[in-house]
C-alpha cells in the first residue's frame, strides 16, 4: 500500500485554478503558447477543432489550461450533449431560443386561484411570455360579472377565464352563464380543485382519493394519502412533479390552449 504523501508545495507556488468552459460551436479561443486563434467547429473525445479567420482548421488536445478566452487562461471541456431534434417548451410547443418576452397584451387570462396560476405558469409560462399574455388570479369567481365589467373587454383586449369545477348545474356554471360578452371566453375543467388536473401517475398514486362532502377537500386529500396536513406544502410537492404537459389531464390542456388562442387571436 502506498503511503500518503502530502503536497508540501507552498500555496503561493501552486497553479491557480482556472475556469472550465464548454467547447460550444463558434466559441472563439486562442491556443495557449501559440498565435493560433479560431472558432470551435468540432469537439471529439479529448480534442477540439478550431477554424481561424482564413478558414484554416487545426486540431488541438483539450489539455488543462490550454486555451485563452478573452485573454484569460481556461480549460476547455466537452459541451453537454444536446437532445436530438427541436427543443420544446413544457407545453409541447416548439421552443424559440433567445426569444424575448413580448410586451404585455391588453388581453388577460384569469384563473380562480394561486395554485391554478402557478400550474399554468409551470407548463405554459414560456409560451405566454412570448405571446405577451399575463395570467392573474381571482380568488374564486363569485364576483366574476363585476370583474368582467371592470375589465371592459373588447376585440383588442380579450379576456379568458379558467374555472374550477365547471360542470352542468353547478354554481360555477350559473355564474359563467351570466357573462355574455363576445370578447370573453370562459372555459373550465370538471375537477373539484386544480390539484386533480395533475395525473395521479405523476405523483406515484393510483388515483385521487374521493373525499366525502362536508370536509375541506385539500385537507381530506392529505389525510387520505398520508401526507402532513399542510396543504401549502402538499401543493408544492404536487407542483414539483409536473415537468410538462404530459403530467396534466387532457381536459385542462384543452381548456388552457383554447384560452391562449382566444386572447392572442388577431
Amino acid at each position: 500500500m502506498r503511503e500518503y504523501s502530502p503536497d508540501l508545495t507552498p500555496q503561493w507556488k501552486r497553479p491557480k485554478a482556472v475556469p472550465e468552459v464548454a467547447a460550444d460551436p463558434d466559441l472563439v479561443v486562442e491556443v495557449a503558447g501559440t498565435d493560433f486563434c479560431g472558432a470551435v467547429v468540432a469537439c471529439e473525445a479529448g480534442t477540439v477543432t478550431l477554424e481561424d479567420r482564413f478558414g484554416k482548421r487545426r486540431v488541438f488536445p483539450m489539455e488543462p489550461r490550454g486555451f485563452l478566452l478573452d485573454g484569460e487562461v481556461v480549460t476547455l471541456i466537452r459541451p453537454a450533449r444536446r437532445p436530438a431534434g427541436p427543443l420544446r417548451t413544457a407545453s409541447g410547443s416548439l421552443a424559440v431560443p433567445g426569444a424575448r418576452a413580448r410586451v404585455a397584451r391588453a388581453g388577460r387570462i384569469y384563473v380562480e386561484g394561486r395554485h391554478d396560476a402557478e400550474l399554468v405558469e409551470r407548463v405554459w409560462g414560456d409560451d405566454l411570455r412570448i405571446e405577451g399574455v399575463v395570467v392573474e388570479y381571482l380568488e374564486g369567481i363569485d364576483d366574476l360579472p363585476a370583474v368582467v365589467a371592470d375589465f371592459a373587454p373588447a376585440a383588442d383586449a380579450r379576456l379568458g377565464v379558467l374555472v374550477d369545477h365547471l360542470v352542468p348545474g353547478s354554481k360555477e356554471s350559473r355564474i359563467a352563464a351570466s357573462v355574455t360578452s363576445p370578447d370573453v371566453l370562459i372555459v373550465g375543467h370538471p375537477y373539484v380543485d386544480v390539484w386533480q388536473a395533475v395525473k395521479p401517475s405523476a405523483l406515484g398514486i393510483p388515483a385521487w382519493p374521493v373525499i366525502p362532502p362536508g370536509q375541506d377537500w385539500k385537507t381530506g386529500v392529505c389525510r387520505a394519502l398520508g401526507w402532513p396536513e399542510n396543504t401549502g406544502a402538499a401543493w408544492q410537492h404536487i407542483l414539483s412533479r409536473v415537468t410538462s404537459y404530459k403530467d396534466l389531464e387532457p381536459t385542462l390542456l384543452g381548456s388552457v390552449e383554447h384560452l391562449i388562442d382566444h386572447v392572442t387571436a388577431p
